[in-house]
C-alpha cells in the first residue's frame, strides 16, 4: 500500500473511531485497531490523535470551502443559492462521522479539541459571512450585520444536522432539507429576484368591421374629431338660449 493511500486510511478509520467512541475516550490503539495497523506505523503518520483529529478537521473545511460557488446574478440565482445550501449539506452528511463530532460532541476538558472545534465553526462563519458581504453588494442579500446573519444560518444548519444523526426515524430527504432552508433564509435577509416566464408584448388591437353612413363616420373618427366634437358641444351648452320676442 502507497504511504498516502495509508495515510488516507487511517484517517478513514480516526473518523469511525472518534465518531462512535467520542474524541475524548478514543486512544490511538483503537485507531490502530480499526485501521488494521500496528500501532506504530500510526505514528508514522501522525504525532498523536490531536494531529489526526486536525487533520480530520482541516479536511473537511477544505472540502466545504471548494464546494461553495460564487452567485452569477445574470442567472438564475435562487437556483444557485440552493446548489451551494445542497453542497454544503452533501459535504457534511458524507462525513457524517466527523460532522458529528463538531456539531454533537461536547468540547471538553481538551484545549486543543475545544479550539479545533472552534476554528472549524469560527471559519465556516467567516466563509458564509465573506459570502454574504458580497451578495449584499449584489443586492441579493440585506442590509445589515453579516456576522450575525452568518451565526443564524450557521445554528439553523447545525439543529438540522443534529436531528439528522441523532433522529434516524424523523430523517428527512437531502433535497427537502434544501428546500427547506432556503425558504427560511427567503423569508430572512435573501433578496432573491423572482423568476417568471418570458414576458408577453400586449395584443394589437384588432381591425374594426368597415362601417356605413353616420354610424361608420362616428366609430371611424380618430381622437382629434372627437376632440373638436366635444369643445363643438361645450361652446353651445354656454351659449345663452334665445329668449322670446315680445308681443307689441
Amino acid at each position: 500500500m502507497e504511504k498516502e493511500e495509508r495515510r488516507a486510511e487511517i484517517l478513514r478509520a480516526a473518523r469511525r473511531v472518534f465518531a462512535t467512541k467520542g474524541y475524548h475516550e478514543a486512544k490511538v490503539d483503537d485507531i490502530a485497531a480499526a485501521a488494521q495497523v500496528a500501532k506504530g506505523t500510526v505514528y508514522l503518520y501522525f504525532r498523536d490523535k490531536r494531529t489526526i483529529f486536525s487533520d480530520l478537521v482541516d479536511h473537511l473545511f477544505t472540502r466545504v470551502g471548494a464546494a461553495i460557488l460564487r452567485v452569477d446574478t445574470a442567472g438564475d440565482v435562487a437556483a444557485q443559492i440552493k446548489h451551494n445550501i445542497r453542497a454544503i449539506l452533501s459535504v457534511l452528511v458524507d462525513d457524517a462521522d466527523t460532522m458529528q463530532i463538531l456539531f454533537a460532541h461536547a468540547s471538553g476538558l481538551d484545549p486543543a479539541f475545544t479550539a479545533k472545534i472552534r476554528f472549524f465553526h469560527e471559519g465556516l462563519k467567516a466563509m458564509l459571512s465573506d459570502s454574504l458581504v458580497e451578495g449584499q453588494r449584489l443586492g441579493i442579500v440585506a442590509t445589515g450585520d453579516t456576522r450575525l446573519y452568518a451565526s443564524l444560518t450557521m445554528g439553523a444548519l447545525r439543529e438540522v444536522l443534529i436531528e439528522q444523526a441523532e433522529r434516524p426515524s424523523s430523517r428527512r430527504s437531502r433535497e427537502q432539507i434544501v428546500e427547506d432552508l432556503y425558504a427560511f433564509l427567503a423569508r430572512g435577509y435573501l433578496r432573491v429576484p423572482e423568476t417568471h416566464g418570458p414576458s408577453h408584448a400586449p395584443p394589437e388591437p384588432r381591425p374594426s368591421a368597415p362601417q356605413d353612413g353616420a354610424a361608420g363616420a362616428r366609430a371611424g373618427a380618430g381622437p382629434a374629431s372627437q376632440r373638436a366634437a366635444g369643445a363643438q358641444s361645450a361652446r353651445a351648452a354656454r351659449r345663452p338660449a334665445a329668449s322670446p320676442r315680445r308681443r307689441r
